[in-house]
């Protein structure tokens, strides 16, 4: 397939910059094999069955960008991708020119980094302050929204871009598709009959990038780090035998889950993944997928084409665009019901 296919224009003011007023206010496209229905997020437990099982992404957005200068005076930026141990990372260097190893940086004013080396297209960090990583990141870091958003982070960015449910510390990125659920909601679907369980992928900077070889298949895929709880594991089998279906929670969940079935048989644990879902692919674990709009070009867009059909998604990218739902990260939603 050519990377091409997986183009569409989309006007620039569909793109959402700030979050909806409440969570949860946003609409739903409704993707069956009827076709399109508009929808609101709210009408989410009707359209759901009892004994199904939502899955979500209970990764915690970290406050990875970091500010400073190397040792020459020149003014760096610094994105942390991974956080390796407690003084360790993976990050990406935005400099004139960039650090060479043994380098030496400072950042936000007080946090002391040596450059390690070179990882990839990712820079190797020793924090050589006293506190760990994690902490140093809460207190003197800021959040990395996504690229097409054009405002810098503010206090309304720190509480809206994290879900009701993060827990586990460690994305760059949001699970988008989990903003739209608040404690109600949840609430409303446990009673109604509809569990839920836990993933934990941490999202990476490369989630933005689009594909930029002209053949699909030539993509190198990013990275992940990802766990399934064998807890989630019993959930799902319990699901299957009571007749429900398996919800997806985003494209990460889904990512997670088919990353932990690549054997044929779904199984609990931690690891890397690169798994690169498109067009042709069969799904081993997922039924449904709630997810947001996706970036043109994109290894999500082939993703939910992969889960949908690629006429059909294309078609339902081309009803979405018309009727002006709000595109990517703080935008609307869609829910979609595999054949």
């Amino acid at each position: 397939m050519r990377t091409e296919q997986f183009s569409f224009e989309l006007p620039q003011h569909l793109i959402a910059q700030r979050p909806p007023e409440q969570r949860g206010a946003s609409r739903l496209l409704h993707l069956t094999a009827n076709g399109c229905e508009h929808r609101m997020f709210a009408d989410l437990p009707g359209l759901l069955r009892e004994h199904d099982l939502l899955v979500l992404n209970d990764t915690r957005v970290i406050k990875a960008r970091l500010f400073g200068q190397k040792e020459s005076g020149g003014n760096i930026e610094v994105m942390v991708e991974r956080i390796l141990d407690e003084h360790e990372v993976l990050a990406q260097v935005r400099a004139s020119k960039s650090p060479r190893r043994g380098g030496r940086l400072l950042l936000a004013g007080c946090i002391e980094v040596t450059v390690l080396g070179r990882v990839g297209e990712f820079f190797h960090l020793r924090f050589d302050n006293n506190e760990s990583v994690g902490s140093l990141l809460e207190q003197y870091g800021r959040l990395p929204l996504p690229p097409y958003i054009t405002h810098s982070a503010d206090a309304e960015d720190d509480a809206r871009y994290q879900t009701v449910f993060a827990k586990e510390s460690g994305a760059v990125a949001a699970p988008t598709a989990g903003l739209h659920f608040d404690e109600a909601m949840l609430a409303s679907l446990k009673q109604q009959g509809i569990q839920t369980a836990y993933v934990t992928l941490h999202v990476g900077a490369g989630t933005f990038q689009p594909v930029r070889v002209e053949q699909v298949a030539e993509h190198v895929m990013h990275s992940e780090r990802y766990l399934v709880p064998q807890a989630t594991v019993d959930a799902i089998e319990q699901a299957r035998v009571r007749g429900g279906r398996v919800i997806a929670v985003g494209t990460t969940s889904l990512r997670a889950l088919e990353s932990a079935a690549q054997s044929g048989t779904l199984q609990g644990g931690a690891g890397d993944t690169s798994i690169f879902i498109t067009p042709g692919y069969r799904f081993k674990v997922v039924d449904v997928l709630l997810t947001n709009f996706h970036l043109p070009r994109s290894t999500l867009l082939m993703l939910v084409c992969a889960f949908g059909g690629m006429d059909k998604m294309l078609a339902a990218y081309r009803v979405a665009v018309d009727n002006e739902y709000r595109f990517f990260s703080y935008g609307d939603a869609m829910l979609i019901e595999r054949d």
